[in-house]
């Protein structure tokens, strides 16, 4: 049985129509069917076009649902609902990559990101909690504390938003700007497991967004327990935030360490549903001058991740206020890439985007909800002084 951080502050009312973007197939089914929608036997097939036209065309209302009877649309306005999220803020880098800060509810506010040419045309880097609880010392998303997890339509929510702004609707077969998803964005997605997996479910079915499993990555600190889970519910690729080659230091730079060590890691990562040299293992490692960046500390990788059919993504760490750890140099990071190389591991150096927009890897939110805070002091100072 997986495992489900619930930490919402309130529930929802009941009153609070459904979202039926974060539903799955059985889901709408049934809702379509307890609503009164339609009887069981056409539950099935209306479901179907309802899906086709929230998933495949992206309607946000449904009178344009033009192959649904005017009273069924009704039916389904008064009963459900597919509205958006709010965009509190859109950013465009100069290198194209785009950030968005989407406000899920009061005070629940996540960043999702759109790196193009990452993966075969574009990755969209989401997230699954707000805030995280991991506390791994160099990310600066991290130290945020957790408020909630994602429900599956918030984590939908943040791929149509980004569809809506790439003008990807319908689902195009060919010549895909979203062609990759990574949870890569805040919180931990192994803590949220239910719902990550009912969100790939949907944005993997053929008759809506349709993108393939394979396209699509979870990368987790290393819950161990939910390992397995994350392969047999999924299918999807996996990625793990290792960052260090022994306990000791990954104890400090990932917390989690201490309750989930190397040894059981490892074990589990070798276990993986699926994995061979076609579904390998990316190993995440940030490059942190002088902590973890040595010529042995890239031995030391090797030995750790022998026989796992892998690759390792290098990391320039990305600097933030207040933070004791800086960059590795460039000629360090490419001599730790080529003792990787000479064994055989693909370890391309991961080039930082988005940076001007603070979109980059560790940098998702923390610092805009600062920005926003100042704001909102140096307004209440104004108006203290105008009184």
């Amino acid at each position: 049985m997986s495992i489900t951080l619930d930490l919402s502050r309130a529930s929802a009312s009941a009153k609070t129509p459904v979202n039926l973007s974060g539903l799955t197939r059985d889901e709408l089914r049934q809702a379509l069917i307890d609503a009164g929608i339609c009887p069981p036997e056409k539950a099935r097939m209306r479901a179907s076009q309802v899906w086709r036209w929230i998933h495949h065309y992206g309607v946000t209302d449904f009178a344009l649902m033009s192959d649904v009877a005017k009273d069924t649309r009704a039916a389904l306005a008064e009963a459900f609902t597919l509205a958006r999220p709010e965009i509190v803020e859109r950013q465009v880098s100069k290198d194209g990559t785009r950030k968005w800060l989407i406000r899920m509810a009061p005070g629940i506010e996540v960043e999702t990101v759109y790196i193009p040419d990452v993966g075969r045309a574009g990755a969209l880097c989401v997230s699954s909690q707000v805030g995280c609880t991991l506390n791994c010392t160099f990310c600066h998303t991290g130290t945020q504390k957790l408020v909630r997890n994602l429900t599956t339509a918030e984590i939908v929510a943040q791929v149509q938003v980004a569809r809506d702004d790439l003008d990807e609707w319908p689902s195009p077969k060919e010549d895909r700007r979203l062609s990759n998803i990574v949870f890569m964005g805040m919180g931990e997605p192994l803590y949220n497991l239910d719902h990550v997996a009912n969100a790939i479910d949907i944005i993997s079915d053929n008759e809506g967004i349709a993108l393939s499993r394979r396209r699509i990555t979870v990368s987790t600190s290393g819950v161990v327990p939910q390992l397995n889970a994350l392969g047999e519910r999924t299918a999807a690729m996996l990625a793990i935030s290792l960052h260090a080659t022994n306990d000791p230091l990954r104890d400090q730079l990932v917390p989690l360490n201490k309750k989930y060590p190397l040894d059981q890691l490892m074990a589990a990562i070798r276990a993986y549903p699926g994995l061979s040299n076609a579904r390998r293992v990316t190993f995440e490692y940030v490059m942190l001058k002088g902590v973890n960046d040595s010529p042995a500390e890239a031995r030391a990788l090797i030995k750790l991740i022998e026989g796992i059919p892998s690759k390792v993504n290098l990391i320039p760490f990305n600097p933030w206020p207040g933070t004791d750890y800086q960059c590795s140099d460039w000629k360090t990071i490419e001599t730790f890439a080529a003792i990787l190389n000479k064994a055989g591991y693909a370890s391309p150096i991961r080039t930082p985007r988005g940076r001007d927009i603070l979109a980059a890897c560790g940098q998702l939110k923390s610092e805009s909800e600062k920005l926003r805070a100042s704001a909102r002091l140096k307004a209440e100072r104004e108006a203290v002084d105008a009184a």
